[in-house]
């Protein structure tokens, strides 16, 4: 479970009451929950996520322990009205929104160029059992390198991105690690501010970090039958 900041993976920490030791790895430590997940505060910015999240996928592969499923969690934007402070959201697509071109006409995705993806689309079953376990909202997440702080960028993201319900800065790249190695992924996130105008003041980070604790306290189960049934399949396949 790949988070920015270590703040953040404390709060999804407390949603698991195993104990948690600390494995070093190369250029990352992973926080490992007895009994539950293994957390990672992979950075902040879709590269260092990138970075980091395959570095942990990597070690535990050649460790003979690969991950099932990687999850990107965090506080968010999100955006009014849609997504209200304090709600969690769980994407069933994970868009990169500024990787492309600006042009005379406008903003180009980096597929209209001829070039890789901008969306990873967790798989749909998962995506429905975690939003009805935690009451969470669905739609798209939007992954973006500079954070929007002004009316017209949002304005101009909801345009271009109708169903967007929340922004950050990570889930695209931990997305893009999870996909080279076939792992699939999930990205949920609790809302601490509106998308628009920077008005720290306005911002409710304490909720928002305590929703991420309520809200993995009801994920858990779906995550650990997941993994099982996950594991399992590709068990059944291999032997077939």
């Amino acid at each position: 479970m790949a988070t920015a900041v270590p703040v953040e993976r404390d709060a999804v920490a407390r949603a698991f009451p195993g104990p948690v030791r600390e494995v070093a790895l190369p250029g990352v430590t992973v926080h490992e929950v007895t009994g539950g997940p293994g957390l990672l505060a992979a950075g902040v910015g879709p590269a260092l996520a990138a970075a980091s999240t395959a570095g942990a996928l990597t070690a535990a592969a050649l460790d003979g322990r690969p991950y099932d499923l990687v999850v990107s969690a965090g506080i968010a934007g999100g955006f009014a009205p849609r997504a209200p402070l304090g709600s969690l959201v769980v994407a069933d697509e994970i868009t990169a929104a500024d990787l492309g071109a600006e042009t005379a006409d406008g903003f180009l995705p980096v597929t209209d160029l001829g070039f890789g993806t901008v969306t990873h689309r967790p798989p749909a079953a998962l995506v429905r059992e975690a939003s009805a376990a935690a009451g969470a909202l669905t739609g798209t997440v939007l992954t973006v390198s500079t954070v929007t702080g002004t009316a017209a960028r949002a304005a101009a993201l909801r345009a271009r991105h109708p169903r967007a319900l929340a922004e950050a800065m990570e889930g695209f790249g931990v997305a893009e690690a999870a996909a080279a190695h076939g792992v699939p992924v999930l990205e949920v996130r609790a809302v601490s501010n509106p998308v628009g105008p920077r008005d720290r003041a306005a911002w409710r980070v304490g909720d928002a970090l305590n929703a991420l604790t309520e809200g993995f306290g009801k994920l858990a189960p779906v995550l650990e039958s997941w993994n099982r049934h996950d594991r399992n399949d590709r068990h059944e396949r291999h032997e077939q």
